[in-house]
């Protein structure tokens, strides 16, 4: 049964994978209904997405700004109508285009309904448009949300959105947990992002804190700009270049509850088989 109430009670058995943008490669595209089928099958347990509004309103699952190169398209989805953004079609690593077209929100979250749980990215975009989709589609109890970590997005929560399940996104410092704790908002934990090992959020106190408040930590193995650092370095790269111990055997080991990654299948099969090893 996938609910919130489950999530804490299958994350303390084992870091769960949340695969972003869906597992894409090769003639798949991330974000398409392929992308997140796949990412199911190589065993996530959160299928991320992103979320473009058009110019008439309508929710596309999009990462916004990327339209040249997932598109080949130089317009901007919200510089578009819903029928412009329905015609186009993702193109493949080789600037091919493919079958594969732009899903409207309320069909990808649909086509997850019940499976897995889902992060919508960009929430912050278009709070209340999205928050009626996730209520229409009566899943409230699979969808995360997030927001910067910022007095002004946790009052947009409160009202618009405080029956979702909401993690704020933490750089380096936890200043808020405390605050988000006494407010009228559905906290369930927070995204962390720290570039070295002595950040306060990488260290072990800090886990201890929010785990004995029965709290939720997210972080990211993804690498999306190299001079971005999400992990103090323990990523996929790391993982797929032959360290894995130092990648996500790292983040693993420290008790991280939630492992955002775009290699699901080899990330797990590593996971399992370091249990395996631990269980003799």
């Amino acid at each position: 049964m996938i609910g919130i109430d489950t999530i804490g009670q299958a994350a303390h058995k084992r870091p769960l994978l949340a695969a972003h943008r869906g597992v894409a490669g090769g003639n798949i595209p991330c974000n398409t209904q392929a992308a997140y089928e796949i990412a199911l099958r190589q065993g996530a347990d959160i299928v991320e997405l992103d979320v473009a509004r058009s110019a008439d309103g309508v929710l596309f699952v999009f990462h916004p700004g990327m339209e040249r190169p997932h598109l080949g398209s130089d317009r901007l989805i919200q510089d578009m109508t819903a029928h412009e953004v329905e015609q186009l079609r993702f193109i493949n690593q080789d600037g091919t285009p493919t079958e594969h077209r732009v899903s409207r929100l309320e069909e990808a979250l649909s086509f997850l309904k019940g499976r897995c749980y889902v992060n919508i990215d960009k929430f912050w975009t278009c709070m209340p448009e999205i928050t009626a989709t996730v209520r229409n589609l009566d899943m409230q109890d699979q969808v995360i949300v997030k927001t910067a970590a910022d007095p002004f997005w946790f009052d947009q929560v409160e009202a618009y959105a405080p029956d979702l399940p909401y993690m704020p996104i933490v750089s380096e410092q936890d200043t808020c947990c405390d605050t988000l704790l006494k407010r009228d908002i559905r906290y369930i934990g927070a995204e962390v992002i720290f570039a070295t090992e002595e950040s306060p959020t990488a260290q072990a106190d800090y886990r201890d804190w929010m785990h004995e408040r029965g709290l939720l930590i997210w972080v990211n193995a993804i690498v999306y700009d190299f001079r971005a650092v999400l992990a103090a370095g323990h990523s996929d790269d790391r993982s797929l270049m032959g360290n894995p111990d130092e990648g996500w055997g790292w983040l693993a080991a420290a008790g991280y509850d939630i492992i955002q990654t775009d290699w699901v299948q080899m990330c797990r099969t590593y996971l399992e088989k370091r249990e395996a090893v631990a269980k003799g």
